[in-house]
């Protein structure tokens, strides 16, 4: 995602990712363009250059492109150039000062609610835009039933509209917010049951096209204040494939081939990426799973840079065992420090 400093915005920057990754990077990398100079909403980023340069998609990531005119001609600009167009669809304005979700339990615990309306009517607009622009637009961290169930009808509509949903926001809900602790602080917050329901819905009707970690990582220093204070986001990448074999393989709502295919050739059809497959020829890239293995996530062992996780100490019935890029086994939890 575009939220480097600086701001993935142009050619250069864009080539300088893809030359470090080259050089330097364990997995591979795909960047994506900011859609607006530093993401700040208000003039295009340098798209075409950056396509050029290698970029797979556009996004301000975190940051919603609150214009709709400025929305509307990056979407343009995105389809002249067979880009997906990735949104955080958040109304800034009714998010505004929120801390968590808009709830019973925001009262309970004296927090300012962020309302599912603030996600809702993003999604809503931009669908509208899609349909105007003939754009492939994408929903980043889906997490309301009124947002699915739009997703859902620009499909049946035939829209090239798709989405995402995080483990976290089908494993916890806000109920999980008891102690003011900072690692369940994130954007889009926890939702309701109802939610929740509405999502793991999406993933079994095929209405969610993908799973993503929104893996977010943040210092220590940053992250342990009052839940006011502290900013949004948390670390996913390590368990995000435990949390998907235990809330939707082990649960009996998809097999497992839907939720392998959650984590490949979902996201390489969004990009436009010839990946995901284990066709003769392919790019060698495999992730090896055992569904039944039991182990515990330490987020002391972790190997991110930040600590920020709410599920640290979950016990996990399934998750990775080895990865293996362009035919490289590049970790074994067996002889690495793991995190089990």
């Amino acid at each position: 995602m575009p939220n480097t400093l600086p701001v993935n915005d142009n050619a250069t920057v864009t080539s300088y990712i893809i030359e470090r990754a080259r050089h330097n990077a364990v997995v591979n990398v795909f960047p994506i363009g900011a859609i607006t100079k530093n993401s700040a909403g208000e003039q295009l980023a340098a798209i075409g250059s950056m396509k050029n340069a290698g970029i797979v998609a556009i996004s301000d990531d975190g940051q919603p492109v609150m214009n709709a005119r400025v929305m509307r001609r990056a979407m343009q600009m995105a389809k002249s150039f067979n880009l997906p167009i990735i949104d955080h669809c958040e109304d800034l304005n009714l998010s505004a000062g929120g801390d968590m979700h808009e709830s019973v339990q925001s009262t309970r615990l004296g927090l300012r609610g962020i309302p599912s309306s603030s996600e809702d009517v993003m999604v809503g607009r931009d669908i509208l835009l899609a349909e105007s622009t003939g754009a492939r637009f994408h929903v980043a961290h889906i997490s309301s039933r009124h947002s699915v169930k739009m997703v859902a009808f620009a499909k049946r509509q035939g829209l090239p509209v798709t989405c995402e949903a995080t483990p976290h926001h089908f494993a916890l809900s806000d109920a999980n917010i008891t102690a003011y602790d900072s690692s369940y602080k994130m954007k889009p917050p926890l939702r309701s049951a109802c939610d929740i329901a509405a999502v793991i819905e999406g993933i079994v009707s095929g209405t969610v096209d993908a799973i993503a970690s929104d893996h977010a990582p943040h210092p220590g220093s940053e992250k342990m204040q009052e839940f006011e204070k502290c900013p949004f986001g948390i670390i996913g990448l390590e368990t995000s494939l435990a949390l998907s074999i235990e809330k939707l393989y082990h649960t009996g709502k998809i097999s497992l081939n839907r939720l392998v295919a959650l984590f490949t050739t979902g996201p390489a059809r969004i990009l436009g990426l010839d990946r995901g497959t284990l066709a003769e020829g392919g790019c060698g890239d495999v992730t090896i799973f055992d569904p039944e293995s039991k182990w515990t996530y330490d987020v002391n062992r972790s190997y991110s840079k930040s600590k920020n996780s709410p599920f640290h100490g979950w016990h996990f019935r399934g998750g990775p065992v080895a990865t293996i890029v362009a035919g490289e086994v590049v970790w074994r939890r067996e002889t690495e420090n793991s995190t089990s």
